[in-house]
């Protein structure tokens, strides 16, 4: 039971968050309701859920000497011994084989699949140590997902959504390294020197704003507007909220799990509620 539940914590269930970005194509094309093509979008969360616990694993394995000489990443389930690189191999070759037989039928989802492992396989081996690059594959990752939940399944992504989905990816993953420049040094990434402090605050304001920007140009587009009405405009101030709320809690060190921080903070929570309630029930 022990070992069962040591290799769940190494899929690292919590960050298939981040596969919801698959359902924004169904979300903004209000095309929810049809119970066909939710079918589909919930078949590519499931190989997206398969295929990046399968990355985790893979990276686990690759930096489990470098984790076992961490404070806190020595717990990891490879780095303390708790499982072996058999048992992780066996739960890696599952999950790319449960991946792939969910992809089989979709040619699209599968080159996009592919992309996103080889990328992110060349992300652990070598690229998360250059920097701009580690946090440009970070946000290609988010695309991947976003072209995966409309091109996979026949729905025509929006430009504007997809500009957005870019900078939000983009800022999401500076915030991250900026997180990170707040452990003691000897938790720090090698590569953050390479990041200065006023840099990574630039990036952050940059992204932040390009976010806001697409996200309110999205909203008041003549194509949204056909769509959803006006309520896109009304979440517009929410979505602002929500993210000076998240820069904030990054600049106090949180930020680094983004998957986790982002459902701790109570102001961020209630904000996304307030989101969903004016986009799906309001009349506006």
């Amino acid at each position: 039971m022990k070992t069962l539940q040591q290799l769940l914590i190494l899929m690292r269930p919590h960050q298939w968050l981040k596969n919801v970005f698959v359902f924004a194509g169904l979300l903004f094309s209000s095309t929810w309701h049809n119970l066909a093509l939710t079918h589909q979008v919930a078949v590519v969360f499931a190989a997206f859920c398969c295929i990046s616990s399968l990355v985790y694993v893979i990276n686990d394995w690759i930096d489990r000497e470098h984790d076992a000489q961490h404070p806190v990443k020595r717990l990891r389930p490879l780095a303390s011994g708790q499982v072996s690189a058999s048992s992780a191999s066996i739960l890696g070759l599952l999950l790319l084989i449960t991946g792939l037989w969910l992809a089989i039928a979709n040619p699209t989802l599968l080159i996009l699949l592919g992309c996103y492992l080889i990328l992110n396989l060349a992300y652990s081996w070598r690229l998360k140590q250059i920097p701009i690059v580690d946090v440009s594959i970070i946000a290609t990752g988010f695309m991947l997902r976003l072209l995966a939940g409309t091109m996979a399944v026949g729905i025509a992504p929006s430009r504007w959504l997809l500009l957005t989905g870019l900078f939000i990816a983009l800022f999401l993953g500076f915030s991250k390294r900026k997180a990170e420049s707040f452990h003691p040094p000897a938790q720090q990434r090698v590569m953050l020197e390479h990041y200065p402090s006023e840099l990574l605050n630039t990036l952050m304001a940059v992204t932040m704003t390009a976010t806001i920007l697409t996200y309110s140009l999205y909203a008041t587009s003549v194509e949204a507007q056909a769509q959803q009405g006006e309520r896109l405009v009304y979440t517009v101030p929410v979505v602002i909220f929500c993210l000076f709320r998240y820069a904030y809690q990054v600049h106090r060190g949180q930020g680094e799990d983004v998957s986790r921080d982002l459902v701790r903070d109570p102001w961020i929570l209630l904000g996304g509620i307030v989101w969903v309630v004016i986009f799906l029930f309001s009349k506006f």
